[in-house]
């Protein structure tokens, strides 16, 4: 008996088609389309169940419900949860009204987060540092003071500095979804809220050092590494070992032939691909412990790149991205001669000065 493949649906993202399966998110079909049209995301997780739908960073606007419903949606929706409908047509970077919720969202993220970038060990591969680049502002007008907790160490490896927590709950999700028992979660409700351990337990699991890498900001770090190097200066590689608890497929980083450390292997939207325990990413930190496959591939665009490429790839502005979206091209075959208009000679623009040439 042949399989019967589900009828694929068409929707619309800023003027792209594409087609995907039933149950498709319309955050997974603009992944699809390539990340100048995916929205951003804070607490969506592709690996994690139930992640999604809490910093509403993805907010879209939906102008036509479906084919058979053309009727647009009255408010923005989170693209992470919201489903695609066959003929649904949604706009992303192209509306104004998303962009202007999204510097709003920056804003409240930011509003107890500390600016403390330059001694933080996330910077240059901090997802709210790139948010914050591309949809935010320069100035704030929060004038209140930001909650601060005191730092907190949940096990020999691992540092909570929960005054750069935005609430996530990845590291909650990770901790409960690939390990056998989960000591800490969200205590408290509204600005009271923490990511904290019960009675102060520790996080001992083979797997806990994965919460370090699905934190988008730097509340979590390695304890290892902190105060070491700034990413940029480092070289990824990617390596493998033969491992009885994972996969034992990391990425290295080194500063010169010393590795400094090692993380799981990250997707081009920077989530794990395969989680790794904990003597590969805290005990395996020699070369001589790996097999080097070769260099990390890196996006242009990613801070990560510094020094290592001739000239940085700069996103489009977003005036650029919706004339793009709105040109239209004009076929005019008038002849010009009936509208007054005179027409130079092929031979006389040779001879038109230059805008770049100074005029003598």
């Amino acid at each position: 008996m042949e399989d019967i493949k589900p009828q694929l649906l068409k929707v619309t993202i800023d003027g792209i088609q594409v087609e995907v399966e039933p149950g498709t998110t319309i955050l997974q079909a603009a992944r699809k389309i390539g990340p100048e049209v995916a929205p951003p995301a804070m607490c969506y997780y592709q690996p994690l169940k139930g992640s999604g739908g809490k910093c509403r960073a993805c907010l879209v606007r939906v102008a036509a419900g479906s084919e058979k419903d053309p009727r647009p949606m009255p408010k923005l929706v989170a693209s992470c949860l919201t489903a695609v409908q066959d003929g649904m047509v949604v706009e992303n970077t192209t509306n104004p009204q998303v962009v202007d919720a999204r510097n709003g969202i920056v804003e409240f993220l930011l509003l107890n987060h500390p600016l403390d970038c330059p001694v933080c060990d996330q910077a240059g591969e901090c997802d709210l540092q790139n948010f914050a680049f591309d949809h935010g502002k320069v100035t704030t007008r929060y004038e209140e003071d930001r909650r601060t907790f005191e730092k907190r160490d949940i096990g020999p490896y691992i540092q909570l500095h929960m005054t750069r927590c935005i609430l996530c709950y990845r590291c909650v999700y990770t901790a409960d979804q690939i390990t056998e028992k989960r000591v800490h979660g969200v205590l408290g409700r509204g600005d009271a809220s923490e990511i904290s351990t019960y009675i102060e337990k520790a996080i001992d699991n083979d797997f806990s050092g994965n919460v370090i890498d699905v934190c988008p900001v730097g509340a979590l770090t390695d304890k290892t590494y902190r105060f070491k190097n700034r990413v940029w200066f480092t070289k990824p590689v990617d390596a493998h070992r033969d491992c009885p608890t994972c996969s034992g497929k990391v990425t290295l980083w080194y500063r010169g032939e010393e590795v400094i450390r090692v993380t799981a292997r990250k997707n081009e939207w920077n989530e794990v691909t395969e989680f790794i325990c904990n003597t590969c990413r805290f005990d395996k930190k020699k070369t001589s412990d790996w097999v080097i496959e070769g260099p990390t591939k890196v996006s242009r665009s990613s801070v990560i790149s510094a020094n290592k490429y001739r000239q940085d790839e700069i996103k489009p502005s977003f005036g650029k991205r919706l004339a793009a979206a709105e040109y239209k091209p004009i076929h005019d075959e008038r002849d010009t001669s009936q509208l007054g208009i005179q027409q130079l000679p092929p031979e006389r623009f040779a001879k038109l000065p230059s805008a770049m040439e100074p005029e003598p």
